[in-house]
Parts: C-alpha cells; structure tokens; sequence
C-alpha cells in the first residue's frame, strides 16, 4: 500500500494535469518512442516558442486527469510512452508543431489523439488540423482571392462603360 505522502503527491500531480487540461484549448497526444534527446530537446524548444507546454505523463495520471477535465475520449489511447502538448490560446499550434515531427520521424513518433475545446480528435483529425495552412496563409489567399475579384470586377465595369460610352449618341455641337 503506497504511503499517504506519495497518495497525496499523485493526487496533485493530477489536479495540476486536469487544470493544464481544463484550461487548454488544444492538446494532442503522441507516442514518442524513438525520439533522440537532441531532437527532443529541439522539439521542446520550438513548441515553447509556440506557446505550447508538453510533457511526458505517466498514463494514469493522465486517464485520471482527462475524465475530471471532462476529455474521457482521451483515455481510450492512453498506453505505452504517452507525452501531451497543450495550449491554452492557439488552437492549432501544437499539432502544427508535431505532426511536422511525426512526418519528419518516419514512424518513430506517433501522433495519438487530440482535443480541440472540448471536443476530442482522432489521430487522422488532429494530423489534418496539423496540416492546415497558418493563419497568415490563409489571410494571404484570401486577400489575393479578393484583389483578383476586384482587378475583375474593374475590367467588367471598364468594358461596360465602354459599351455604352460606344452606343451613345454623338454630342451636339
């Protein structure tokens, strides 16, 4: 029976995981098996940058903490070597981060789950949130999107007065 002192330090390490998780508007989980300590610690400096806050968890503590954080669909891939990245403002910068690594390690690292407010991702569905062109690409095409329309817009117009301008009775002298 483990002593009331280790009993009070897990349940701890449980209640700071489930506010991590509770707070968090993103998370994604991964296997990280076969990730070098060099790589590792460039991983962890690049999510940092980000924002982004990962560690490695022990799986209970983890199971536990999800189902008090209300992410219960989390639990159904809580085995083997279990690391979680979470973000308590960009919803999409941790799976940007590591699904980039996930695809750069050939299989050695493994992306899991993840969650996204509230509602929880498959590993398909966070590597697709992963995969999604940033906020300034996104900003980018739609602004080329709309000076194209408007560069359109202008010729049509042009051409339209054009015609008429054509049709138009000479102007009396």
């Amino acid at each position: 029976m483990p002593s009331e002192n280790v009993l009070n330090s897990k349940k701890q390490q449980v209640e700071e995981l489930t506010q991590k998780l509770s707070k968090a508007c993103a998370g994604v989980i991964v296997d990280y098996k076969g990730i070098t300590v060099a790589n590792d610690t460039k991983l962890r400096k690049e999510l940092r940058e980000a924002g982004v806050e990962y560690a490695v968890v022990k799986n209970t503590m983890l199971r536990f903490a999800a189902k008090n954080a209300k992410l219960d669909g989390l639990t159904a891939v809580l085995d083997g070597t279990t690391a979680i990245a979470v973000s308590e403002k960009d919803p999409v910068a941790a799976a940007k981060i590591l699904t980039k690594y996930a695809d750069d390690s050939k299989g050695k690292f493994v992306i899991k789950a993840g969650f996204v407010d509230g509602s929880i991702l498959d590993a398909n569905k966070t590597i697709e949130l992963g995969k999604l062109p940033s906020k300034e690409q996104l900003l980018g095409q739609l602004l080329s999107v709309l000076n194209g329309n408007i560069r359109g817009l202008a010729v049509a117009l042009n051409k339209i007065a054009e015609q008429k301008g054509e049709g138009a009775a000479p102007a009396a002298e």
